[in-house]
């Protein structure tokens, strides 16, 4: 797969995967790593939250119970979206790579890059997005 930039590549995303892992996810709702999800989840789709923290405490957000890691998730995902630092982002690499089935796509929330991560992702057929926001991306879009 690879690095995706266009907005066709973009708005295709957006239109054919419904169901988003967010590593990072946060609690407090005025962080964007929580209305970003929290919008995404209004416009139907399927948010599993991924931070330890809140998955210790058995926390739900949006019908869906936080999970520590994305070992945990037993259903199929589309896109793991990732609010983490750029420098923490090869922390979830192997992960992801665990996941079974591979999710279709690596989405990097604004700010976010690493571009090394995002190369070993597309070479194992996973599509990858770096700094852009999904929720403006949605608005401005779709």
């Amino acid at each position: 797969m690879t690095l995706l930039t266009s907005t066709a590549d973009v708005i295709r995303v957006l239109t054919d995967n419904k169901t988003i892992a967010v590593i990072g996810f946060h609690r407090d709702t005025v962080k964007p790593a929580h209305y970003v999800p929290e919008y995404m989840h209004r416009q139907g789709y399927s948010v599993i939250p991924v931070n330890p923290s809140l998955a210790a405490r058995g926390e739900s957000f949006f019908g869906q119970k936080a999970v520590s890691t994305l070992a945990e998730i037993v259903t199929p995902v589309d896109v793991v979206e990732v609010f983490r630092r750029s420098d923490k982002v090869h922390d979830h690499l192997a992960d992801i790579l665990a996941m079974n089935p591979l999710p279709k796509v690596v989405w990097l929330q604004l700010g976010i890059r690493d571009d090394a991560t995002a190369q070993e992702l597309a070479a194992h057929g996973i599509d990858v997005i770096q700094d852009r926001c999904m929720l403006a991306d949605h608005r401005a879009l779709l």
